[in-house]
């Protein structure tokens, strides 16, 4: 890795700060005209999300909030199939007045959600049963987690799927994966055997992170079994699978879409799968922390709502490929739309390249070039995913440890904000870092993430402020009161990587 980052740091040429003119102002113009689309778009969106409205949600959590059951039907011949709820567990809604008012207008869209290919299903005589998952969000910007189990019915001949969907607060893929496992087995003995599971499930303590809960539920012919499910102590990366995001986009255009997202800006990804969809917005936006996508979320976009894509607020939509011909026929502008499918941009700014700092770039795109490399340098040998996961998870935390790990010396001081975000941008040295900070500190994801470690100064610690610490613990005195040191060499700055 030393020998990489030589190389790197050889080709890329003069230093940073040393630019021809002709370059300077060019560079300039396309910053200009960035901070200005940047700022005119916080002006047009709303609120934020921050940790205190997450924690108080957390007090009044269970599991899931409901579970149901959507299969297809025809009103008349001739029409495409409709999407409808067949059963729904709880019946009643013991809630708020507002909970019950929102959650009877999520019941009357989850339908769409659960067969956004509705018209393009006829019966089949089999069928492997797929998993995805979607994401609603609230008035109040809250997000619930739609986890869906789409399975072909026991029977003979030709017949339909049906959706099974789990609706919960919970970020936890892999935990409601194995529930849906239990529902799956229990469905092919009888259907009358899942709503008693999902009763039970409901009724278990709702389990701290890297707590396990037990659930003991008869099943004919095995007697009674005890389920054990656990939630996991970072449930950050626990829904996210990182390689089905590799696989479907060059590196080179991950980080050009990874780029767009720092500027929140509007991104479209297309796929044929449900699963591709789902698995590869999640991870995505999993890329971004510790910041926090602000804006629309939706990993799968229903054809019926296709109109959202016109909206002139920043958001990330999944599409399935059906939809295509529809989308080009709206008029949407300045739009950046992922064909997951043939790893190739439909759409795009033209400057994609440009925005990122250019060596941050450059160390970053050799890490995850070598991302197998240091999941095996790990030991991991029992978790090869999870290893994978971690590894790209923290070249990413690096890359904001070098934009923005100075962050807490500049909180909490007598100054108004606006007065310390100057200082904070002129900390670095890099010219390429100032004006990407310049554009970037315009965000909402920026300014949520002031906001929420102004509120919790002295409360847990992530990820990302353990890095951060140990970044600014590793500088020299002069650097660590607020001159962030520049990358020096892969090797060096990535350290941890090999840490096993």
């Amino acid at each position: 890795m030393k020998k990489v980052s030589q190389s790197t740091e050889s080709s890329s040429g003069r230093d940073e700060n040393s630019e021809s003119e002709s370059d300077t102002e060019e560079k300039l113009k396309a910053h200009s005209q960035r901070l200005v689309s940047v700022q005119s778009m916080l002006q047009q969106t709303g609120k934020y999300r921050t940790l205190e409205r997450d924690l108080m949600e957390l007090q009044e959590r269970k599991l899931f909030e409901y579970f149901i059951v959507v299969a297809l039907h025809k009103t008349k011949a001739g029409v495409p199939y409709l999407p409808e709820v067949t059963q729904q567990f709880p019946l009643k809604l013991e809630r708020s007045f507002k909970f019950m008012r929102e959650t009877e207008d999520q019941l009357k869209v989850i339908p769409q959600f659960c067969f956004p290919d509705a018209k393009d299903w006829a019966p089949v005589d089999n069928f492997p049963s797929e998993t995805f998952s979607f994401v609603l969000t609230g008035e109040d910007g809250s997000r619930r987690f739609g986890y869906c189990r789409r399975l072909l019915p026991s029977g003979k001949g030709r017949r339909l799927p049906e959706v099974y969907c789990i609706v919960s607060r919970l970020g936890c893929f892999d935990l409601f994966s194995k529930i849906l496992d239990e529902v799956e087995k229990r469905r092919a003995i009888s259907p009358a055997l899942v709503q008693p599971f999902m009763r039970g499930i409901m009724e278990a303590p709702f389990p701290a992170p890297g707590r396990t809960i037990t659930v003991k539920n008869f099943l004919p012919g095995s007697g009674t079994e005890v389920i054990e499910l656990c939630r996991p102590s970072d449930s950050r990366l626990e829904h996210v699978d990182f390689e089905c995001l590799f696989s479907s986009l060059s590196l080179r255009l991950l980080l050009k879409v990874f780029a767009s997202l720092l500027l929140e800006r509007r991104v479209i990804f297309t796929a044929d799968k449900l699963s591709t969809l789902s698995q590869c917005c999640h991870a995505v936006v999993a890329l971004l922390y510790p910041f926090t996508w602000q804006h629309t979320y939706i990993p799968v976009l229903p054809p019926s709502m296709l109109d959202i894509v016109c909206t002139p607020t920043p958001f990330i939509v999944g599409l399935l490929s059906s939809s295509l011909p529809r989308l080009k026929e709206l008029p949407i502008e300045e739009v950046l739309v992922v064909d997951l499918g043939n790893s190739r941009f439909l759409r795009q700014l033209d400057d994609e390249e440009s925005i990122l700092p250019h060596k941050l770039q450059a160390a970053l795109e050799h890490v995850l070039d070598k991302r197998k490399e240091l999941a095996c340098d790990k030991g991991d040998l029992s978790n090869d995913s999870n290893s994978l996961s971690t590894v790209v998870s923290e070249a990413f935390v690096r890359f904001f440890v070098e934009i923005v790990g100075h962050y807490s010396l500049f909180l909490g001081g007598t100054e108004r904000e606006d007065d310390s975000r100057e200082p904070f941008r002129k900390a670095m040295t890099s010219k390429s870092l100032r004006r990407f900070l310049e554009v970037f500190m315009e965000t909402q994801m920026f300014t949520g993430f002031i906001q929420e470690r102004e509120l919790r100064r002295q409360g847990l610690k992530g990820l990302f402020e353990v890095r951060a610490q140990e970044y600014l613990d590793s500088l020299p005195g002069s650097e660590a009161r607020g001159v962030n040191k520049f990358l020096k060499g892969l090797g060096n700055k990535m350290k941890f990587l090999s840490k096993k």
